[in-house]
């Protein structure tokens, strides 16, 4: 036994963990839903649509093959929301959140998991780090809900109306899209409320909050009022986000959704500009949605938030790295340099690597579903590129495909949420480095 538990140790490395975590508790959500008093109806829930729903709000995605509100039952909501919160934080992260309240001791391999998984700074400030998200995450999202709290109670009732608060402030801040708006009308998300503007700022500020990175909120609370001693990677990320939520907002406000009355037309504009990063709630029906309209949000949903946060995607830095390289390299300059620092090149390496994993996931995934469910290539790469992004958007195409297109989408759900280079270091044995160098032949690009 001590041999058994001494291998497996050996073999479990911090990304390996993050992978099985996240693993274990889908199977457990899954198998949770499955329970007949978890939904309702007299047909009982297919353990692949219980994976599905399962997959969806451990990786914060929000699709969904049932209507929450009206197919599950209060067991069910009450797995679903705690599969988002554990999803949102990371598993690993939850665990040694657990461990540090009963006072048990983090071993070295926790710590580095927590690292990975939230992008801490420093080994030695993980356990202090954690504290400040966990602390953070449920201040955030408390007030969050006691905002929500007088519309919802408005419209519902108290007691109904606090419940419907709690879990549109986790779905948001975790940005997962879950809702449970169906009580009104099924698949509506936030529809019904497109002219509210206290739901909508407050719904967009916690998507915002969430998907800019437990990291970047440390930088800017430690340094406030010293913009110039903040990170490189916060200030990407801050410029990033602000250009990603203010110029398709530009588009949907011109071109979208120019037949609207002023006022709804702003608040639509913006929202539909910041859930695809990677939120999943919409005020507008996407399936009328024009194509250049869908295509932006694909690239938006594909891009999604910072690192270390509750988003998922590709990440805004990971396209801000490439932006700036490829400037760089079209000017013929040798380094690539950002506000008066130097990016380095494996992050560089990364991030083309990343890019071109997400555009063939993309593309094939797009190709075989729209091959085997018979549908357009473009609503096919929209629920593709939700998936991969844990976005959640939809163009109403989900509840109507087949075993193997969900099986598809469960799989780049899963590797959105744990991320391309988790997911491959987890596989490699261990670092290789070259020994020795190839003769060099030069080769035509472009």
């Amino acid at each position: 036994m001590a041999k058994a538990r001494n291998a497996i140790r050996g073999h479990l490395t911090s990304f390996r963990m993050i992978l099985v975590s996240f693993f274990l508790m889908i199977l457990a959500g899954a198998f949770l839903l499955c329970l007949p008093f978890a939904s309702k109806g007299d047909e009982p829930v297919s353990f692949l649509n219980a994976l599905f729903t399962s997959t969806s709000a451990a990786c914060v995605t929000g699709l969904v093959v049932f209507d929450t509100a009206t197919k599950w039952t209060m067991f069910g909501r009450i797995v679903i929301l705690a599969l988002i919160q554990v999803g949102g934080l990371g598993v690993v992260t939850m665990a040694a959140a657990i461990m540090t309240l009963t006072g048990a001791q983090i071993g070295l391999l926790p710590r580095l998991a927590v690292q990975d998984a939230v992008s801490a700074p420093e080994l030695g400030s993980v356990v202090k780090f954690m504290k400040f998200l966990i602390g953070g995450t449920f201040c955030i999202e408390g007030v969050g809900a006691l905002c929500l709290l007088p519309v919802f109670a408005g419209k519902f009732g108290f007691v109904k109306g606090l419940g419907f608060a709690v879990f549109h402030s986790i779905s948001a801040f975790c940005n997962a899209g879950f809702d449970l708006m169906g009580v009104q009308e099924q698949f509506s998300s936030l529809t019904a409320f497109s002219s509210n503007a206290a739901v909508n700022v407050i719904i967009m500020l916690l998507i915002i909050l969430g998907g800019l990175g437990f990291l970047t909120w440390s930088d800017l609370l430690n340094n406030l009022f010293h913009v110039k001693r903040l990170r490189l990677q916060t200030k990407i990320i801050l410029v990033s986000t602000a250009a990603l939520i203010l110029l398709p907002a530009l588009y949907f406000f011109f071109v979208e959704f120019r037949g609207y009355p002023w006022n709804e037309r702003l608040l639509l504009s913006l929202f539909q500009s910041v859930t695809p990063r990677t939120a999943g709630f919409n005020t507008a029906d996407y399936g009328q949605m024009s194509e250049s309209g869908l295509l932006i949000t694909i690239m938006l949903m594909m891009i999604g938030g910072a690192p270390g946060s509750t988003a998922g995607g590709l990440k805004v830095t990971t396209m801000a790295v490439l932006f700036l390289a490829s400037g760089t390299f079209l000017q013929r300059k040798q380094h690539v340099n950002c506000f008066r620092r130097r990016i380095e090149s494996d992050a560089i390496q990364n991030a083309m690597a990343l890019l071109t994993l997400y555009i063939f996931l993309l593309l094939a995934g797009s190709v075989l579903l729209s091959s085997i469910e018979g549908l357009p290539i473009l609503k096919s790469m929209f629920e593709c590129a939700s998936a991969l992004g844990t976005v959640g958007l939809t163009t109403g195409i989900t509840t109507g495909l087949g075993a193997f297109s969900k099986a598809m989408l469960i799989s780049f759900m899963f590797f959105g949420r744990v991320g391309g280079l988790t997911l491959g270091y987890s596989f490699a044995t261990s670092a290789r480095f070259n020994h020795g160098l190839m003769p060099v032949e030069k080769i035509s690009v472009g």
